[in-house]
């Protein structure tokens, strides 16, 4: 294979034509991140295009070398016999390519599944106080395709990045899916969706219903960007209870703008009122038959006609209508201990009748390892 820089246009026209691709990878989020330098690149083989990576290059303070950041990507066919066997075939062109471009290192995040957990076995283990990690149960199912790709990624010198709790340095390892389609790719209907979920779940829906709590999805930009701040204050709200550091309304409106620029059905505001109170808002992603909840945000007051509960759903029904077959709610940690403070969240998650999900996770190459190692101190220090 060879790489080299493609255009947008190019780029995205590749992305349609995969079944799903992580929205990390698309040229919209290059223009989200406007802090870091994007390049958009083609895998060829010969004179077919066969993949593509939206590169972002993060900037060492005071020197211009670089961290070409591959997030969740890239976009490959990791299913591939070549995935398999001759990673070494895309990777080393890559890497040859970002370290003409001026990097230090380079980090990917290989899009492949290395192992599933059921809700049942999350339940059972959150319940159990031998448990204590994820990785203390053993697997419903392993990834062979990811087991490959991992042995090949350590064989060629990558360096796996992991940090407490099962969070990369990037983006998580673990995340929870629920499936809208069958073992046979076949589209489930809603009733299919909802007997997965537990009767907590299915409770909270009917009450939310009962209650009058009514969802509603934007269209377009337009649409997306006339509740933008309302989700904004339901969020800062939301960060100021939970206890994390929320990001500032312009960073949402670039969000919106670039991705409903891409393609209109790209992004999606829901809001969930009560009496006229907003208590709940999101922001869904979708590429392809791959869908995301990607922000959240949620009413102290009111917590008991289950916004939230019926946000998610309408989340899920759209998915489905739209033909996705992956809802997908992003990370959680690998913790299972009853007693940490993210559990809360993990059984929210499981509720839904889902699967915990081990991605192969970030891996860095390091091209001057010098370099590379400051920054990794610099990284450490923040």
């Amino acid at each position: 294979m060879t790489v080299r820089a493609i255009d947008e246009a190019d780029h995205l026209a590749f992305i349609a034509t995969q079944p799903s691709a992580s929205f990390l990878q698309t040229p919209a989020w290059g223009r989200v991140k406007a802090e870091w330098r994007r390049e958009s690149l083609g895998f060829f083989d010969g004179p077919d295009l066969v993949g593509t990576a939206l590169v972002l290059y993060r900037q060492l303070p005071k020197l211009k070398r670089f961290l070409a950041y591959v997030p969740e990507g890239p976009v490959l066919d990791w299913s591939s016999e070549w995935a398999g066997s001759q990673l070494a075939q895309a990777l080393v062109p890559l890497a040859r390519h970002c370290k003409a471009a001026g990097a230090f290192g380079v980090r990917i995040g290989p899009p492949v599944v290395t192992a599933r957990w059921s809700a049942q076995q999350v339940k059972d283990g959150i319940a159990d106080e031998s448990v204590a990690r994820l990785t203390d149960l053993a697997p419903d199912e392993r990834g062979p395709a990811g087991a490959r790709v991992v042995a090949q990624l350590r064989e060629l010198g990558w360096q796996q990045q992991l940090t407490e709790g099962g969070f990369s340095a990037g983006q998580p390892q673990y995340n929870f899916w629920v499936r809208l389609a069958g073992d046979d790719g076949a589209p489930l209907d809603e009733d299919a969706v909802l007997k997965t979920m537990n009767q907590q779940w299915r409770r909270n829906i009917k009450k939310a219903a009962k209650a009058g709590v009514e969802v509603s999805g934007t269209t377009g930009a337009d649409e997306a960007l006339a509740v933008l701040e309302e989700f904004h204050g339901l969020y800062v709200h939301t960060a100021e209870r939970d206890h994390f550091t929320p990001r500032p309304l312009g960073y949402f409106r670039t969000m919106v703008e670039a991705m409903a620029a891409e393609a209109p059905d790209r992004i999606r505001l829901y809001t969930a009122r009560h009496e006229g109170d907003l208590v709940a808002a999101t922001i869904a992603v979708r590429v392809g038959r791959h869908a995301w909840y990607s922000y959240g945000a949620s009413s102290t007051e009111k917590r008991d006609v289950r916004g939230s509960n019926a946000v998610q759903w309408q989340m899920m029904r759209d998915a489905l209508a739209a033909g996705a077959t992956v809802y997908d709610l992003r990370g959680i940690t690998d913790t299972l201990d009853a007693d940490d403070p993210h559990v809360g969240l993990i059984q929210f998650k499981v509720g839904t009748g889902g699967e915990a999900v081990e991605y192969a996770g970030e891996w860095d190459l390091p091209l001057n390892r010098a370099l590379y190692k400051a920054f990794s101190l610099y990284m450490a220090r923040r």
